[in-house]
């Protein structure tokens, strides 16, 4: 269970008073919960014991630094993703309430800032429930691709079958052009979810073609746009930063797409699906309680549950598991049997495996669908990183062996030719020989004739670029 403390218990936390906790709930860093008794409120001690580890790092650049790179102080501004209070927010708008009943494609309009006709122009903004013989866009080498790809997981497919069924040219920071600009996301967006539906892409809506994709009723296939809907953003998460420091580099908007989707790979990102499949299916179906019990015991934690972001609980995961749950008894009893035991409540990996396997669709779809839904936040990042013109160039501290301070000839600087070790062992003369110590007479200074300048070699103009590196 999760642990609470009073005010008084949390206030003797080290440079936690009353006062830096009152302030701290109400700027939403920390989460006041009610108690038996009505007029007082308990805190989550891991939040409390975090937050007070972040003041007592103090205002050095250093330990600023250290911090804004584990969950803390943001770092950049950004118009397109918010969560406050345990609720996420696309450009001021509940992500929530947006999963309900918007299309994919209203969602990318609005995290894109366009109108849904210049987002995706005709025909791929086709009313709700069209559902034509689409004209399927050509992919020559697809099935030469596929079958390469064949016995590789979906996880490690989808990189280089995007990267070889995709260009640079739509998306390039050179061109100016609007439409093609737009048109350029869109294709992004429909190459992705034919990769993710094993055929070619076509015109109608996301959720509908892979819906008839995999034969899902349209029960469904709501589900799946309700799902690729919650995963558009997170804020800056790992994948959506990697994606705007390459845009910063004037790189296009696929080269960013391509950059978060390996980001998203790794295992303590979206790459946590393929865990939860794991762990799920080691699980014992008649007695997942006692399966749990066992992997604490044996010091290994529950994949699929908890969020740092959302310590009541991943309102995006609730969202998708109240469609699910009470239909899947394997997914209620998994959930309960979580929460009775560690107090923590399913993230929306999580419930993306969860669907998965409700709707059963192809391994690796639960990876797929995230990766298709935040495809529509690293364009939106890619594009407002893109129109600050700022590149993203941090600062390492550095750590490694002590580094001799340099002469202005650019050589480390030594006295007598030796190193510093030689020189605390070097003997001292004695005996009355003092003249032979004295330091010869000076010679005279020679004439040195002015330096010519060198024609620059354009092999090292990299060198003088302030840009390089």
């Amino acid at each position: 269970m999760v642990a609470l403390l009073s005010a008084a218990e949390a206030a003797r936390q080290p440079g936690v008073s009353r006062q830096t906790l009152y302030a701290y709930v109400s700027r939403g860093l920390l989460r006041a919960h009610a108690a038996e008794d009505t007029r007082q409120r308990r805190y989550d001690a891991a939040a409390v014991a975090r937050l007070a580890a972040e003041h007592g790092r103090g205002r050095k650049p250093k330990d600023v630094a250290k911090a804004t790179l584990d969950w803390g102080t943001p770092v950049l501004e950004s118009a397109i993703a918010a969560i406050r209070n345990g609720r996420l927010w696309y450009r001021g708008v509940d992500a929530i309430a947006l999963a309900r009943t918007a299309s994919v494609e209203e969602v990318a309009a609005l995290l894109w800032n366009l109108p849904l006709s210049a987002a995706f122009p005709p025909p791929f903004a086709l009313p709700p429930g069209f559902s034509p013989s689409p004209a399927a866009t050509p992919m020559p080498h697809m099935a030469a691709l596929r079958a390469h790809y064949a016995n590789t997981s979906l996880e490690d497919s989808l990189l280089p079958l995007l990267a070889a069924t995709t260009s640079d040219d739509a998306t390039a920071s050179w061109r100016q052009d609007p439409v093609r600009l737009a048109e350029g996301r869109g294709e992004l967006l429909r190459a992705l979810a034919a990769l993710l539906a094993g055929a070619s892409p076509d015109f109608r809506p996301l959720h509908l073609f892979l819906g008839a994709s995999w034969a899902l009723d349209p029960i469904g296939t709501d589900l799946l746009r309700m799902a690729i809907v919650l995963c558009a953003d997170h804020e800056l998460n790992a994948s959506s930063f990697t994606a705007r420091c390459i845009a910063s580099t004037g790189a296009s908007v696929r080269a960013a797409v391509l950059g978060g989707l390996a980001t998203l790979s790794g295992p303590r990102h979206g790459g946590m699906t393929a865990r939860i499949e794991t762990f799920w299916r080691g699980l014992d179906p008649r007695d997942p309680a006692t399966s749990l019990r066992r992997r604490l015991a044996a010091g290994e934690d529950l994949p699929g549950f908890g969020h740092p972001l959302y310590p009541d609980g991943d309102a995006r995961a609730a969202a998708l598991l109240e469609h699910i749950a009470p239909i899947s008894e394997e997914t209620r009893a998994l959930a309960a049997a979580a929460w009775d035991l560690t107090g923590l409540r399913p993230n929306i990996d999580f419930a993306l495996v969860a669907l998965r396997r409700h709707l059963h669709l192809p391994g690796g779809a639960a990876f797929g669908l995230f990766a298709l839904g935040r495809c529509i936040g690293w364009i939106a990042h890619a594009l407002e990183q893109r129109e600050t013109g700022q590149l993203i160039r941090p600062r390492a501290v550095y750590t490694g062996p002590p580094i001799e301070p340099a002469s202005r000839s650019g050589r480390p600087e030594s006295r007598g030719g030796l190193s510093p070790e030689a020189r605390s062992v070097r003997p001292r003369p004695i005996g009355r020989r003092k003249e032979s110590l004295e330091a010869p007479p000076p010679r005279a200074a020679k004439r040195i004739a002015p330096a010519r300048a060198l024609p620059l070699d354009p092999t090292r103009a990299g060198a003088l670029d302030p840009f390089n590196g």
